[in-house]
């Protein structure tokens, strides 16, 4: 199974966690703080990124969980 990203995005049941590209989620969640923990989880365990959309759509904050081509330094 290809990794792909992460996406925690609005749904008419609450909030919903989707891969990239997909057409279903992986799952679907009351609050918006339990599909971004769900989905944090699932992108730590394959090495990808979150990323976490506000109400109309846009991406508002980003969690990287893969290899960082630029890493921070010291």
């Amino acid at each position: 199974m290809a990794k792909r990203n992460q996406h925690v995005v609005p749904h008419d049941r609450g909030r919903a966690v989707k891969p990239t590209g997909g057409e279903r989620a992986s799952s679907v969640h009351d609050t918006q703080r339990e599909a971004i923990n769900r989905g944090r989880e699932i992108a730590r365990n394959q090495g990808t990124e979150l990323f976490i959309h506000g109400r109309n759509g846009q991406i508002r904050e980003r969690d990287s969980h893969g290899r960082d081509p630029y890493p921070p330094k010291g």
